[in-house]
C-alpha cells in the first residue's frame, strides 16, 4: 500500500518509515496514518511514531554501521537510509567519570557526551530523523525555529542533503550560535522575541507554506524520535543493560521522554533486562516551568518567559513538559531547577574534574546533579548517568569572565621562579 502526502501529489514509497505502521496520539490514543501529520485529528494532541517491531538482536545493531543508522529498525527510516548523505550523527563517548563521581560522593557516574556529534550537540540526531522523513514525504525546504544548536544542525544537515534551509533564531541569541549556523550558506532570520515567539511564527508559516519541513514542528513525530537513540547507545555501552539514574537536561522535554521510551522499548524486545531506572530533569530556574509543576503538584506546566543564560533550555511554553513530568513521578526521580551561578558553577566543575567543556544545558545538568544528591532526591549509591548535550565553545560568554591567565610573566626563568610557579 502507498500513502499519498496531504496536500501533495508525492507519493510515500513503501518502507518510508522503515517498522513505523502508525502515528498515535499521545493525549487520546487515536491513530493516524503515516504521513505529514503532527496533531491529532480528534482531540488535536502531539502525536508520535508507532511501531511493529520484528524480532531485533543485539548482533544485529552491532554489526550495523558506528553511527545512529546501526538502530534503523527501531526509527522511522527506512532501510537504506544510510545511503543518502546526512551528517551520521551518534555513536558518542560514554565516559566514565569517576573524578567527578568523588567529588559529588556517587559510587558510579557516567558522562554521555554528545559534544562529539558533527554540529556539536545531540540535536545533530533529532535532525537526521528529521531529514529522513522530509526526504521521504517530498518536502523541499527544510526548516525550524531553534535556541541555537537545533540552527547549527538543521543549517549542517541541509548542506550535505542538498536541500534549502531556512532557520529561524531569537534576535539576542548568543553570537557563536549565530555563526556556526550562519557559516553553512543557508538562510538564517533573526526574530524580534524569545524562542516562544519564533516558534509561534515557525507554527504559522508551517500551516500556511506547502512543501516547508519544520523538523520541530510539522514534522515533529518524526523528528523526535531521534532521541531514543540516546537510550540505545547508552544501554549498549554499558553492556545492554539500563542504568538506574539519568540526569537529562529539560527544554521542550522531548529528549527526556524519548530517552524514557528507548529504555522501555529495549526491555519490551528483550534487548536489555526490564530493569527500574530514575528519571531526573534538569532546568535553569529562569526558566523553570517544569520543575515549578512538578514542586506544585501539578500536572499541567503554567508558561513562563525565559531569563536565564541557559538560552537552549529557554522555552518558556515546553510542548512536552506534562509527559515529562509523567516520566518523572512513574520513575520515582524528579524535575529541580539551578540558579545561573550554580549553571556557571557546573560548567566549570565538569571541565576541571573531566575535562569536558559543556555549554550552559551542560552546566544546567551537573549541577542539578549536585542539587539533588546534596538534597536527597537521588541515591548516590545507585549507577547513574547525565546527558552532556553541546559543547562549551558554544556558549563562550557564560565563563569568559571566570577563567583566563593565573599570571602574565616576562620571558625570563627568573620570571618564572620569582611567580612561584615551580
Amino acid at each position: 500500500m502507498s500513502l499519498t502526502a496531504d496536500s501533495t501529489t508525492h507519493t510515500i514509497r513503501e518502507g518510508a518509515f522503515g517498522n513505523g505502521t502508525h502515528l498515535s496520539c499521545r493525549a487520546c490514543g487515536a491513530k493516524s496514518p503515516l504521513g505529514p501529520f503532527y496533531a491529532c485529528m480528534e482531540c488535536f494532541g502531539p502525536l508520535e511514531v508507532g511501531y511493529d517491531y520484528p524480532a531485533i538482536t543485539r548482533e544485529q545493531i552491532e554489526a550495523g554501521p558506528k553511527n545512529i543508522w546501526r538502530y534503523q529498525p527501531l526509527l522511522p527510516v527506512p532501510v537504506d537510509v544510510a545511503s543518502f548523505p546526512n551528517t551520521e550523527p551518534g555513536y558518542t563517548r560514554l565516559i566514565d567519570a569517576g573524578n567527578l563521581a568523588r567529588e559529588l560522593g556517587l559510587r558510579k557516574l557516567w558522562v554521555k557526551d554528545d559534544s562529539g556529534n558533527p554540529t556539536h550537540s545531540f540535536k545533530d540526531r533529532v535532525v537526521a530523523s528529521a531529514l529522513s522523513a522530509t526526504r521521504e514525504l517530498g518536502m523541499k525546504v527544510f526548516a525550524c525555529p531553534s535556541t541555537g544548536n537545533l540552527a547549527n544542525a538543521v543549517a549542517a544537515a541541509a548542506a550535505r542533503a542538498g536541500i534549502r534551509s531556512v532557520v529561524f533564531i531569537p534576535h539576542d541569541l548568543e553570537r557563536p550560535k549565530v555563526i556556526t549556523t550562519a557559516v553553512y550558506g543557508g538562510t538564517l532570520v533573526a526574530v524580534e522575541g524569545n524562542y516562544d515567539d519564533v516558534n509561534k511564527l515557525a507554527s504559522e508559516i508551517a500551516g500556511e507554506e506547502e512543501g516547508w519541513a519544520f523538523v520541530n514542528v510539522n514534522v515533529r513525530p518524526y523528528y523526535s524520535e531521534g532521541s531514543k537513540t540516546l537510550a540505545f547507545e547508552i544501554a549498549e555501552q554499558l553492556g545492554w543493560r539500563l542504568p538506574q539514574q539519568v540526569v537529562i537536561p529539560v527544554a521542550s522535554g522531548s529528549q527526556l521522554t524519548k530517552i524514557d521510551k528507548g529504555f522501555t522499548e529495549l526491555g519490551k524486545l528483550g534487548l536489555v533486562d526490564a530493569t527500574d531506572y530514575k528519571v531526573y530533569g534538569a532546568q535553569a530556574t529562569g526558566c523553570s516551568p517544569v520543575a515549578q509543576a512538578f514542586r506544585d503538584g501539578y500536572d499541567v506546566v503554567k508558561p513562563v518567559k525565559p531569563d536565564t543564560i541557559a538560552k537552549s533550555l529557554a522555552i518558556g511554553n515546553p510542548a512536552d513538559g506534562p509527559y515529562v513530568l509523567d516520566v518523572a513521578r512513574r520513575t520515582g526521580g524528579a524535575i529541580e531547577d539551578v540558579s545561573d551561578e550554580e549553571v556557571v558553577e557546573g560548567i566549570q566543575l565538569l571541565a576541571r574534574t573531566e575535562g569536558i567543556f559543556t555549554e550552559t544545558a551542560g552546566g544546567v545538568t551537573v549541577a542539578t546533579l549536585k542539587k539533588l544528591i546534596e538534597s536527597g532526591q537521588l541515591d548516590p549509591e545507585a549507577e547513574t548517568v547525565i546527558i552532556n548535550s553541546g559543547d562549551g565553545l558554544k556558549t563562550l560568554d557564560a565563563v569568559a569572565d571566570r577563567v583566563g591567565p593565573k599570571v602574565t610573566i616576562p620571558a625570563s626563568y627568573d620570571a618564572f621562579v620569582k611567580a612561584g610557579l615551580q
